[in-house]
């Protein structure tokens, strides 16, 4: 579910004319350890040693990474974060147009996945660069193996806005997801997000918060929303990745015309247009949009004139 709508940048070189051969670069998406180092994917090496450039989000953390394995980079390294990800991405489209083996490495886990490197990707897609991959350690899957709730389907929601009404309207718009939710989190924003996500999505919905994952002090923490929130209340410290059990199914014996109306004001009142409110408790009930919107245009009609 979490969607990037950013666009590439416009001053990338033009894309390749139909028929024209296409560019012999390769850019090469590499996976990192979370935690514990003995994890690195062992093509990671030599991609390092190999990349005519290394793009990296961090470079410090790229040259304590390197000297963990062992490797030298022959290649040029530059860096590549959230500050300078726009006016980076021509130079290395450039370089991979001109057939450079351009390396792209975040400080942990899969580059793109809220990490940079989705404007490079989009860009290089859109000049016929052929794109790869070297997989490896990934938190959301590795924090949604060890939870302990449903792992058959899932979305992935990223960081939730810092502001506490936007945070809110965030979760309410995932209040009747059925699949399982992945949220990463800052620590000393945890507490906070486990109680809005109590209020939105009930007590007693079921939780892990999983910290410093694969690192020295794991842990693993289960329970309910609002049983978390206490625990976090104390202070949490390391990087943290939340999982929260998807919404039930409705229960058909809820889901009468009240009900449904009552669901379209709630969302109503949290600034939503009542178009967008009736799509939304459509979807998370299982009904046509038709029926939801009958349902509050016949309550509207019941309803006594305003004295």
């Amino acid at each position: 579910m979490a969607c990037v709508t950013t666009e590439p940048p416009r001053d990338t070189p033009p894309a390749p004319a139909p028929g024209s051969a296409p560019p012999t670069g390769l850019l090469v998406l590499a996976g990192t350890p979370i935690g514990d180092v003995a994890d690195a994917p062992p093509r990671l090496a030599a991609e390092l040693a190999g990349a005519d450039v290394v793009a990296a989000e961090d470079t410090r953390r790229l040259r304590r990474l390197t000297q963990a394995l062992g490797v030298q980079t022959s290649g040029r390294v530059v860096s590549y974060f959230e500050g300078n990800e726009s006016a980076r991405t021509p130079e290395l489209v450039r370089a991979l147009v001109e057939g450079a083996r351009v390396l792209l490495v975040t400080d942990a886990g899969m580059p793109s996945v809220s990490d940079p490197g989705y404007r490079l990707v989009a860009a290089a897609v859109e000049q016929g660069i052929r794109v790869t991959a070297v997989p490896g350690p990934s938190a959301v899957l590795t924090a949604l193996a060890l939870s302990g709730l449903p792992v058959d389907r899932f979305c992935f929601e990223g960081f939730l806005p810092r502001k506490a009404g936007e945070r809110l309207s965030r979760l309410r718009d995932v209040a009747g997801e059925r699949r399982t939710l992945v949220f990463f989190e800052a620590p000393h924003r945890l507490d906070d997000t486990l109680a809005a996500m109590a209020e939105v999505f009930g007590p007693e919905r079921r939780a892990a918060v999983c910290r410093e994952l694969t690192k020295t002090y794991e842990e693993i923490r289960r329970g309910g929303l609002a049983e978390l929130a206490v625990w976090a209340a104390d202070g949490v410290r390391g990087e943290i990745t939340v999982v929260v059990e998807g919404a039930p199914a409705p229960d058909p014996g809820e889901l009468d015309a009240a009900e449904l109306v009552r669901r379209v004001r709630v969302r109503e009142e949290a600034g939503e247009r009542r178009k967008e409110a009736i799509a939304a408790v459509a979807a998370e009930v299982g009904l046509p949009k038709r029926e939801v919107f009958d349902a509050v245009v016949a309550a509207k009609n019941a309803a006594p004139p305003a004295p």
